[in-house]
């Protein structure tokens, strides 16, 4: 069942790129991953050590989410200027030669 659900994100990611493109692909991934990654953490850690009824640890799941999802933000944005600034750069580039096409009739 891993491998399945492995399989169709991975399908699923590949066609987010074609649909997008590859910066905005990574700016969403990046948008949803951090937030996840640190909400599972603090969860893990913090249900180890501070709760030992698991009732609790399962009511205070949602602030404790809402609270690292807004605290991730910062975090998530100051990656994604990045990222933007990193392609901005990319395009203004002076080595960049812009050409006009010419189709052969009008030559």
């Amino acid at each position: 069942m891993t491998y399945f659900i492995l399989y169709f994100f991975g399908i699923a990611s590949i066609w987010w790129v074609y649909r997008v493109g590859w910066t905005e692909a990574l700016k969403t991934m990046i948008s949803v991953l951090i937030p996840s990654i640190l909400i599972i953490l603090f969860n893990v850690k913090a249900g180890r050590l501070i709760f030992k009824n698991p009732a609790v640890g399962i009511i205070s799941v949602l602030p404790t989410a809402i609270f690292i999802y807004r605290g991730s933000k910062p975090i998530v944005f100051g990656l994604n200027n990045w990222i933007d600034r990193k392609r901005n750069e990319f395009v203004d580039q002076k080595e960049v030669v812009e050409a006009e096409v010419v189709s052969g009739d009008e030559a």
